[in-house]
């Protein structure tokens, strides 16, 4: 009994490699429930860069209400404690090791928050958004000058984007590939041509696209390969006082043009259940009516989630 006693291996003394081998299918809830301080072997587990390759917060959302005024929404205290407290001990354990950054879209994270992440992970290279609400532009543009590793950026439409997108120009030397969950008008398409003409890849599925903001992008981003406007309502906005018109097929000027891609992902079938969708919403999605993480798929494998 007294050998076999002996024998007996303690959690502590288990390998690094078999520690994170387990750690590796927690999530970040569990991940920073404290494990990290049960011992030096666990801690040491903890801060394994195999564990923070990505920062997974998209089970994480806002306890909200909307308001009437800026940021038209009011996130509850305890909500917000709690995003701040995973970011801490997230960002702490990392040491500096995430690559991909992935918040919900509501989750509505303030411009304290948002800088306070930038600097702890300076070598990001994908980026999905939260919700614009509570960050300012001085908010977002301080980040990006700190995620100049940045090449992939997945975003809620923002009224205003040519300073974000000349942001990115400027310090982001490697940035690629864009998908933009929202409205895509002249003035995005414009910018997209004015400050990013080296885009690779960029989706604009389920969101209402203006036919002539589709024709300007591709005239204008000439290296772009990949463009995915899958479930897409596209409209033609004609001069006033006439209205918009749903256009339900391709033309083929923008066939033509879109002919040099190596990929053109698109889809307007009435039978498709996302066309339905889209088009039922107006081309503003109402994700929380869906499947959980619904919002989270797309055509294109390197911007799924």
């Amino acid at each position: 009994m007294e050998e076999s006693a002996s024998t007996v291996r303690r959690w502590e003394d288990l390998d690094n490699d078999i520690l994170v081998k387990i750690f590796q299918s927690f999530d970040i809830f569990e991940l920073t429930s404290g494990i990290a301080h049960v011992c030096s072997s666990w801690r040491s587990a903890c801060c394994d860069p195999l564990l923070w390759k990505t920062l997974d917060l998209s089970m994480l959302i806002s306890n909200y209400i909307k308001i009437p005024l800026e940021p038209y929404v009011y996130v509850h205290g305890h909500s917000d404690k709690q995003l701040t407290r995973i970011l801490k001990i997230s960002l702490s354990l990392s040491r500096g090791s995430i690559r991909t950054l992935i918040f919900h879209f509501n989750l509505y994270v303030s411009d304290d928050q948002l800088t306070y992440t930038a600097e702890r992970c300076p070598q990001l290279k994908r980026l999905v958004m939260p919700a614009w609400n509570r960050i300012k532009k001085t908010g977002i543009c301080k980040a990006i000058r700190m995620w100049r590793d940045l090449e992939s950026l997945t975003m809620p439409s923002i009224a205003n984007p040519p300073y974000l997108m000349e942001e990115i120009a400027q310090n982001c030397r490697n940035f690629r590939e864009l998908k933009i969950m929202g409205p895509f008008d002249l003035l995005f398409a414009s910018t997209l041509n004015m400050y990013l003409p080296k885009l690779k890849v960029l989706s604009l599925r389920c969101t209402t696209l203006n036919r002539d903001a589709l024709i300007l992008i591709l005239d204008g981003l000439q290296n772009l390969e990949v463009l995915n406007i899958s479930h897409c309502l596209l409209i033609d906005v004609p001069l006033a006082p006439a209205p918009k018109k749903i256009i339900k097929k391709l033309d083929r000027t923008i066939l033509q043009k879109a002919a040099r891609l190596r990929k053109f992902l698109t889809c307007m079938e009435d039978s498709c259940i996302m066309c339905q969708r889209t088009k039922n919403d107006e081309g503003i999605m109402r994700w929380y009516k869906y499947e959980e993480g619904l919002w989270k798929d797309d055509e294109v494998s390197s911007l799924a989630l």
